[in-house]
């Protein structure tokens, strides 16, 4: 898949909206192509959407590269645990090119392997409710990862999952 960065935005577009016009409460099915389109064009390791309740992390959609088989769908954790109830709470930027210092500090806990570069953005529904997060990770630093292009990916999951304005 070779796609210009302006095409990436047009597929990831056409999966998460053009394919229903309705909300829905589950994740769309096609979210692990968009995981694997937004994974291979930002050069990472691992994509994954993982929803917060009940204070749990479940990782509800996960993509990967084959020799890192990390995580899987359904996986669950303390979310006091996770990086991504930090990011949600503004502890951690959700941009890390480089998230050693992060680990090596104490802020991030440590995962018992290495990241590198670690994107993470809360997926917000409309009225503010945060769902859970849209992220991903690499094993080395990925100079210039697109936040961005996370985040807009982000919004259009959430509108899909609740209809109504998308929170900033």
């Amino acid at each position: 898949m070779d796609y210009e960065p302006d095409d990436v935005d047009v597929k990831i577009s056409e999966l998460l909206v053009a394919t229903s016009d309705s909300a829905d409460p589950e994740l769309p099915a096609a979210v692990p192509e968009v995981l694997k389109l937004l994974r291979t064009c930002l050069g990472m390791d691992v994509a994954f959407v993982s929803q917060i309740s009940n204070d749990r992390r479940t990782f509800m959609a996960v993509d990967q590269v084959p020799d890192f088989p990390l995580l899987e769908a359904g996986m669950s954790d303390p979310v006091e645990e996770s990086w991504c109830q930090r990011v949600v709470e503004g502890r951690l930027p959700e941009r890390m090119e480089d998230a050693a210092p992060y680990v090596a500090s104490g802020q991030a806990p440590d995962p018992g392997f290495p990241i590198g570069t670690h994107l993470s953005t809360p997926v917000r529904l409309s009225g503010g409710t945060v769902y859970g997060t849209l992220c991903c990770f690499s094993r080395g630093i990925r100079t210039g990862a697109d936040i961005d292009r996370l985040r807009y990916t982000a919004s259009l999951l959430a509108a899909r999952l609740a209809p109504g304005p998308v929170a900033p």
